[in-house]
Parts: C-alpha cells; structure tokens; sequence
C-alpha cells in the first residue's frame, strides 16, 4: 500500500517546494448552485446496497480527507511546470525533481500510507478532477511509460485504478462527489478550485433528475 500512494502523490505529484496557501476559502458564485444543493436532496445517493445517508456520510468524509492532496497536485503541477521552463538544461531538470520528490516524500509519506484503498481510488479520480490528467498519465509523462505500467499494475492488487477519470455525468459515485464538494465550498469548509475541465451543474443535474424519474417509472 505505502508504494500505491507514494505512486499518487509523491512520484508525479506537481512539484514545488513551497507551501500550501491558506488563504480563506472562495463561495461558489454560481447562481444555479444554490438551486442544485436543494434537488440533489431528491437524488437518491446510495447504490441500493445500502442506506444511502450512511453511505454518503461515509463518502463526505474520505472526500473532505483526500480533496487537499488533489487541489496541492494541481497547484504543484502548474508550478512544477512554470520552474522547470526557466531551467535550460536536462541536468538541471533532473536535479530540480529529485530534490523536490524528495522533500514530497519526506512531507507526505506518513499521511498517505494512512490512507484506505477507497480513499486512494477517490484522490485518483479526484486528480483527474482538477488536473484533467490521469493518475496513470501523469506518472507516464513525470517518470516513464514503464513506470506508469508497474504503478497500475500494482495498484490493481489493491482495487485500485490509476487510468480512472472522473464522470459525474455518468457515474453515480463520481456525482456524489461533486454534490459534497459543492456543499463544502458554498459553505467554506473546503477551498474551491475549479475541475480542470468545467462542469455544467444545471445539466448535471438535469441528467441525474432524468435518470432517477425513469427508474421510478421502471419500478
């Protein structure tokens, strides 16, 4: 488990030196959220294997535990990016991220090995949220395609996916997610940083209200 997570956040990780911003978090200025925060209620949010309030507290909490570390790879990523353009050598390059990889490994490692095989298959997608990059992509392209092959492979073993993106449009766990992380940043409990890719809340909406009048005709 602990070279899964070292995978997710330590080998691909965006990476700079410096430190998260704590700055107060943004309200979600989307007239149409407040709309949304109240339908969703109607939206069952269970699986059907369960109950469905237990199921979604469940989930709230690996999604408030494992959303920083996704918003930090997006964050470090940019910067990552930004540094290593000024630097004009492959020499240089290599050193700049070995030093940084071992500064993430030495900060992050005791934290993530904390972390469930749930809780990991959420930051993978949650990653692909905010980076619009695979898990098993960011790897590929920080490390090497052989990398990115044994770091799937092995993450397997723990039901763990590192090609997983994220669908809110089509995934019913993936609209769950986006629901909670809505609520947080309207009410200020998690910083809000944009999905890489923008998502349409009144047609997400839309679709899942839709989804969930045709299985009731079903029924």
């Amino acid at each position: 488990m602990k070279k899964i997570f070292c995978f997710i956040i330590i080998l691909f990780t965006s990476l700079t030196i410096a430190q998260v911003n704590d700055s107060i978090p943004k309200v979600v200025s989307n007239d149409s959220v407040p709309k949304f925060l109240i339908e969703m209620e109607e939206i069952t949010v269970g699986d059907g294997t369960g109950d469905s309030d237990k199921e979604k507290a469940i989930l709230k909490r690996r999604v408030y535990k494992v959303y920083p570390y996704a918003k930090l790879t997006s964050e470090k990523l940019t910067a990552m990016n930004l540094n290593m353009s000024k630097l004009k050598t492959e020499r240089e390059k290599k050193k700049y991220f070995k030093i940084v990889e071992n500064y993430l490994e030495d900060e992050f490692e005791g934290k993530l090995k904390k972390l469930s095989k749930k809780e990991g298959q959420i930051l993978v997608k949650l990653i692909h949220r905010q980076t619009g990059i695979t898990t098993f992509d960011l790897i590929k392209q920080l490390k090497s395609g052989w990398k990115a092959f044994w770091s799937n492979n092995t993450a397997k073993l723990f039901n763990i996916n590192l090609k997983a993106e994220y669908n809110p449009y089509k995934n019913l766990e993936d609209f769950n997610i986006e629901s909670i992380l809505l609520v947080a940043f309207q009410n200020g409990t998690l910083q809000k940083q944009d999905p890489k890719t923008p998502i349409d809340i009144d047609k997400l909406l839309e679709i899942w209200t839709k989804k969930i009048e045709d299985s009731t005709k079903e029924n």
